[in-house]
């Protein structure tokens, strides 16, 4: 079982899930999942379409938005965004570890004009640490 790192009271990050995790993520109320880890990054991971059924089983929103090694990019900034702006329910974004769906989360925020210091407080709340974009979130805030 992957554990949900509460970042607010709207948004969860995770490592890795597996189609239980998405039942038990339906039990606590999460409408939305968001897959930012590429299909076959290690060998034996479950596939985005294997959390994409169970998702759908559950009644779950799924959106993948795949981070790989190469980093971040503004589309998957503004389709983080768009994901997030998608629903009024609680959103679960995961990865590996739960560092690149947070800091596109944080990316995401600061675009929308959230107060950068919250932000950063928040994933740091959850174990996250958003310092090495910060100046990326500036630059997103700025516009």
């Amino acid at each position: 079982m992957s554990e949900f790192k509460r970042l607010n009271e709207k948004m969860l990050a995770a490592g890795q899930i597996t189609a239980d995790d998405v039942a038990r993520a339906g039990d606590e109320g999460v409408c939305l999942i968001i897959n930012n880890r590429p299909d076959d990054e290690v060998e034996g991971q479950p596939s985005g379409a294997q959390i994409e059924a169970a998702a759908g089983e559950q009644g779950i929103a799924y959106k993948a938005i795949p981070v790989s090694s190469a980093g971040f990019s503004l589309p998957q900034v503004d389709e983080m965004r768009a994901a997030l702006d998608s629903t009024e329910g609680k959103v679960l974004a995961f990865c590996r570890s739960g560092t690149r769906s947070t800091i596109l989360w944080a990316l995401a925020e600061a675009k929308a004009g959230r107060d950068l210091d919250e932000v950063a407080r928040e994933a740091e709340g959850a174990g996250y640490n958003t310092a090495p974009v910060r100046p990326t979130m500036e630059m997103l805030a700025r516009g």
